[in-house]
């Protein structure tokens, strides 16, 4: 079990992170909205507390997309105008506020959805503007480093304190935004805040696919064996994320078309 929690997530972010390098931008475009940190992490808790407990904490995991979005509205308004210490800490209580208030509220899947949607819309309507393009930088070999021992590191820690803080927050902490956390400081100091508000807002496209891998699994690990369960969701996980991808496709198509047709 714990080769598992040292390897499992690190090796999904090693293959997502190369994905560019091995298959191009487009399926590592892909791949990056997948639940590649979450998903393993909720997968491990079945296996240690059994499927009521990992339906409970996929239930929470899911309505946790609203803590994310909280940190990320903290940190995309605070960033400019303040330096990258104070935007993170304006981020992380927004994000404990957020959870702490969702780990009060009852434990439904419809309720976690609406939270999520209700987030992921205001995330989008209310976050700062940028025009700056968060287009992928190479990734050197200590940034890949760092994102594998933070996803260990996260796994670890979850899983160690599942049993004293029990399924509401397992799941809650599931989704904590380590990794948000390491995009948003690396490129707030390497290319400043508009970049960072730019990434922020574009990762809304991975909430749609999140959702429907959580939201699958708070009903079927209850019915079903837990492999079965997790591959179904991942599998609904990646055509969700396909959709996403082509509706955003067309969507680009058309307004550049119409701006085309105005030039015209």
């Amino acid at each position: 079990m714990l080769t598992l929690k040292l390897t499992l997530v690190p090796l999904f972010l090693l293959v997502v992170s190369m994905s560019g390098k091995w298959w191009g931008p487009a399926i590592a475009g892909w791949l990056a909205g997948l639940p590649v940190v979450a998903g393993p992490i909720l997968y491990l808790l079945v296996l240690e507390h059994g499927p009521a407990f990992g339906a409970h904490a996929a239930t929470l995991s899911l309505s946790a997309i609203l803590a994310s979005e909280a940190f990320n509205f903290a940190y995309a308004w605070t960033c400019r105008s303040r330096s990258w210490p104070v935007a993170l800490v304006a981020g992380l209580i927004a994000w404990f506020v957020s959870a702490y208030g969702l780990s009060m509220l009852p434990t439904s899947p419809l309720w976690a959805a609406t939270a999520a949607f209700a987030a992921v819309c205001f995330g989008q309507s209310f976050l700062p503007r940028s025009e700056a393009v968060a287009a992928g930088a190479p990734l050197s070999r200590s940034d890949l480093i760092g994102r594998m021992a933070a996803g260990a590191v996260l796994t670890v820690l979850v899983t160690s304190l599942s049993g004293w803080v029990g399924a509401t927050w397992s799941g809650l902490l599931a989704v904590f935004p380590l990794l948000g956390i390491v995009l948003s400081v690396s490129s707030h100091r390497a290319h400043g805040p508009a970049f960072v508000i730019s990434l922020l807002r574009g990762m809304v496209l991975g909430r749609f696919s999140f959702a429907a891998f959580c939201l699958l699994l708070s009903y079927s690990l209850l019915n079903q064996r837990p492999v079965v369960a997790f591959a179904e969701a991942a599998v609904v996980a990646m055509l969700v994320q396909w959709g996403v991808k082509q509706l955003t496709i067309t969507r680009h198509s058309k307004i550049a078309g119409r701006s085309g047709g105005i030039l015209d």
